[in-house]
């Protein structure tokens, strides 16, 4: 099957390449797909797409014009593309159910512990020569209360994880899963923003989680409290966050998306001015700290991610659907 791979980048294209031993046909883009870019397309069975594509009606009618009739995402989630729009017009949209809860569950927990020890501040003084200690101290996990926001597969991990640690953990999601509810305790959402020292967030992008931390549910927690957001940045109203920043009642961030990410990450930017004030707003902050979009990035999930998209590419050609369709 002939597909284009938009927004792609040598992880992707290497993976992709080495799991489909000339099955299909595949021409690698840097380009981002949208509305304008979509007649690249034109020709190819299928679109391969990214999270910061954007997928919307315009774009899905110019790819059905075209003759493309599927988009498989490298992704889990599906926000980014108009289901609804794509089921109008007869494309079918596969995504990647589950890829490795692991490898975000573990840079989750890795960002939690570089700002918990204030490693990154460190390795910064160290390069510098400066070997002082003065204001490195940090804090033990296991005198803390860490709540555990969405148990779907990567927030399951992290409750796995974290409790080796000895902390106190919350939980809270619609369907509280069995065996994670032997490690913590599921509460209302309400109560674990009340009780937790940290707060981690692991749920998809919908109407319901848009803005889910806001002015209203950050004077629900604790002063000082510790956020991080390895799921969706839209789940974080930035200017609120930016607020409870600025008057301490916010004691630290880390956060691997960011709302407005598709005009900055999966770029060298390092040459140019940051247009975006509020993320330049954010990085000014010592205790901040920003990564852009890895926490899926690891060599056993990019294999999966590429299985499993080819597999969608070979279903679809032979069937006309595959295992792993979006319903809209």
């Amino acid at each position: 099957m002939k597909a284009l791979v938009f927004s792609s980048r040598s992880y992707f294209q290497s993976a992709l390449n080495s799991e489909n031993s000339g099955r299909h046909q595949l021409t690698f883009l840097e380009t981002k797909l949208d509305a304008s870019t979509a007649p690249l397309c034109r020709g190819y069975g299928a679109a391969l797409v990214f999270v910061n594509d954007r997928v919307d009606r315009p774009c899905l009618q110019a790819l059905a014009e075209g003759g493309t009739r599927l988009v498989a995402t490298l992704s889990t989630g599906t926000n980014h593309i108009d289901l609804a729009a794509a089921k109008e017009l007869g494309i079918t949209v596969a995504s990647v159910p589950s890829y490795s809860p692991h490898a975000v569950s573990e840079f989750t927990l890795a960002l939690l512990l570089t700002m918990a020890r204030k490693i990154h501040r460190a390795s910064h003084r160290i390069r510098e020569g400066n070997f002082e200690l003065e204001g490195l101290e940090g804090f033990e996990l296991r005198d803390k209360t860490v709540g555990v926001f969405g148990t779907g597969a990567i927030g399951r991990e992290v409750v796995k994880n974290l409790s080796g640690f000895g902390c106190k953990i919350l939980a809270h999601d619609p369907a509280p899963h069995p065996e994670t509810a032997k490690l913590c305790r599921y509460v209302a959402q309400e109560q674990l923003f009340r009780e937790s020292d940290i707060i981690t967030f692991h749920v998809p992008l919908l109407p319901a989680t848009r803005h889910l931390v806001n002015e209203q549910t950050l004077a629900l927690m604790k002063k000082g409290v510790f956020l991080i957001n390895t799921s969706r940045g839209a789940i974080f109203d930035t200017p609120s966050v930016i607020r409870a920043l600025k008057r301490g009642h916010l004691g630290h961030l880390a956060i691997d998306v960011y709302e407005e990410e598709a005009g900055l990450f999966f770029e060298d930017r390092s040459s140019e001015i940051l247009k975006d004030d509020q993320f330049a707003r954010l990085l000014t902050f010592p205790n901040v700290i920003v990564t852009g979009h890895q926490a899926f990035l690891t060599d056993r999930a990019l294999r999966i991610i590429a299985q499993t998209t080819l597999q969608s590419l070979t279903e679809f050609e032979s069937s006309g659907t595959c295992t792993h369709c979006v319903r809209s």
